[in-house]
C-alpha cells in the first residue's frame, strides 16, 4: 500500500497531543450553540440544578444538556440513546460537552423536568438563527421543516405574519420533543416485557 496516502499508526504517541479544540473549525455551526446556550440565564428562565445541591453527589449543569438536545434538534437525532451514543464519538459533541459521556436516562430525565423551559429554549435557538441568516439559507429542523433565514423582504412583519411564522416553530419543536419521547419508549417496552416474562417464569421455578 505505499502508493496510498497513509494514515497515522492508532498506537502512535505523539510528544504534543492536538486539542479537541482543533477538531471544530471557527466556522462549525456547533460554536453558534454553544455561545448561544451560555449566554441564556437559565436560572430565570427556571432550568431546575442551575445551583448545585450542598450534599449528594454532583450533577451535570443544565447548559450541558440544553446544548446536547440543541444540537439534537439540528442534527435531527431523536432518541435519548442515540444522543447518548453521538455524545461519545462525535468531535462536536466531544467539544460541545467537553468530553462529559452523559447516560441516556440522565438526557431523557432532563427533558422530562424541564420540557417546557427546554422547548423556549430551542424555540429562541431558532429565531436567532433566522435573524443572523445562520446554518445557510434554511435552518432544517428534525422533521424536515424549513424556516427561512430572515431577509430584507421578510423584515417588514404582520402580525399575522409572525405569528404564522412562531406557530410553525412552536410546532417543529414539539413533533421534535414528541419524537425524542415515543423513541424512548419503544425502547423501554422491550425491556419491560423481557422482565415481565423473566419474572413470570422465576415464579413458575418456585412453583415447583
Amino acid at each position: 500500500m505505499k502508493r496510498f496516502i497513509q494514515g497515522e499508526h492508532r498506537g502512535q504517541s505523539t510528544l504534543l497531543p492536538e486539542s479537541l479544540d482543533d477538531y471544530v473549525s471557527d466556522t462549525n455551526p456547533v460554536r453558534v450553540v454553544d455561545v448561544f446556550v451560555d449566554e441564556l440565564n437559565l436560572a430565570t428562565l427556571g432550568f431546575d440544578g442551575v445551583i448545585p445541591a450542598e450534599t449528594g453527589r454532583p450533577a451535570y449543569h443544565p447548559a450541558i444538556l440544553l446544548k446536547i438536545y440543541i444540537y439534537g434538534y439540528v442534527n435531527r437525532i431523536q432518541s435519548s440513546r442515540r444522543l447518548e451514543r453521538e455524545a461519545q464519538r462525535t468531535v462536536e459533541l466531544m467539544w460541545l460537552t467537553r468530553r462529559l459521556m452523559l447516560d441516556f436516562k440522565t438526557i431523557a430525565n432532563f427533558r422530562k423536568d424541564n420540557n417546557k423551559i427546554l422547548r423556549g429554549g430551542c424555540r429562541q435557538f431558532v429565531m436567532l438563527c433566522q435573524q443572523f441568516g445562520l446554518f445557510g439559507e434554511n435552518l432544517v429542523a428534525i422533521d424536515g421543516s424549513k424556516f427561512k433565514a430572515v431577509n430584507n423582504r421578510d423584515r417588514n412583519f404582520t402580525s399575522a405574519k409572525l405569528k404564522r411564522r412562531m406557530e410553525d416553530i412552536e410546532s417543529s419543536i414539539s413533533r421534535y420533543l414528541a419524537a425524542l419521547d415515543a423513541a424512548d419508549r419503544q425502547r423501554q417496552q422491550p425491556l419491560s416485557q423481557t422482565l415481565l416474562a423473566w419474572r413470570r417464569k422465576s415464579r413458575s421455578l418456585k412453583l415447583k
